[in-house]
């Protein structure tokens, strides 16, 4: 039983090894980089239905969609792969090794499984990153609706898409206590930060976790509402939650500020990309 243990415990001392090896540290502090570049562009289209000037509404699969466009899109799908992918890592890493100290208790552990599904969510980023470059992409398409109607089309399916569209608007909730408690911030290396430096970094943080959560928490009633009426076609992600809120009264100011929020969102993220502490960082 000894021998077990202490196999187990080499195991995940030389994964946690390979975890803070400096490559991949420099590549997770990229996809950070990429990850804020995604948000943001999501904000300014977001900004600009909301404005009447052009933009459009979509998540981070259309932001990568029509960067890849672009005269550098395939640097861009590249910068993609490598530096998503080791954020998707950063996700599984913070959920197992927990090195920014989250605990084992309930609030612990639900934010860690939420560290996994974004080392999940950011994994199927870079699998569309893949395909663009292989030219075997489909079109554009919402990726919920069609996740929910897969679901559904099995037998208990239509209960299966309630407790999501449940999870999804309690996660919204989660989001909104986050923005208020700030307890994003002691992720960061704040003894390398000016006061100043410090007190944006959380603003941003607070304004784009409000922005998530009030999203979230739309798609999570799509999500709920598709179930519970078996209809799929009552499912939007978070482009459709950005036509959701520009169709409600004052829907161009609401819209606005939600836009705005994602940029923030953006902009924290290139932020977390100096000063995030990561498996290897000294706190």
């Amino acid at each position: 039983m000894a021998t077990v243990h202490g196999v187990a415990q080499r195991a995940e001392s030389a994964t946690k090894r390979g975890a803070s090896n400096r490559w991949l540290e420099f590549l997770e502090r990229a996809g950070y980089v990429v990850r804020g570049v995604l948000y943001a562009v999501m904000g300014v289209l977001a900004l600009g239905l909301a404005l009447g000037i052009g933009g459009g509404a979509t998540d981070q699969s259309g932001s990568l969609r029509l960067l890849s466009g672009a005269p550098a899109g395939k640097i861009l799908l590249f910068a993609v792969v490598f530096g998503l992918g080791a954020y998707s890592i950063w996700g599984f890493v913070r959920a197992i090794f927990d090195p920014l100290n989250r605990g084992k208790d309930p609030a612990g552990l639900a934010e860690r499984l939420g560290f996994a599904w974004s080392g999940i969510a950011y994994l199927s980023i870079v699998v569309l990153a893949l395909n663009l470059l292989a030219g075997t992409s489909t079109g554009a398409h919402d990726g919920t609706q069609s996740a929910i109607a897969r679901i559904l089309a099995y037998p208990a399916g239509q209960w299966v898409a309630v407790v999501i569209g449940l999870i999804a608007i309690v996660g919204g909730v989660g989001q909104l206590v986050e923005a208020y408690r700030a307890k994003f911030k002691q992720d960061l290396k704040r003894s390398e930060m000016t006061q100043v430096e410090e007190q944006i970094v959380v603003g941003l943080g607070r304004f784009g976790f409000i922005a998530r959560g009030v999203t979230f928490g739309i798609v999570g009633w799509f999500v709920f509402q598709g179930g519970l009426h078996r209809d799929p076609s009552q499912v939007h992600g978070f482009a459709g939650a950005f036509v959701f809120l520009l169709n409600q009264p004052y829907g161009h100011l609401l819209l606005g500020i939600v836009a705005a929020g994602f940029i923030a969102l953006g902009l924290h993220s290139f932020a977390c990309a100096r000063w995030i502490r990561l498996l290897g960082s000294r706190a």
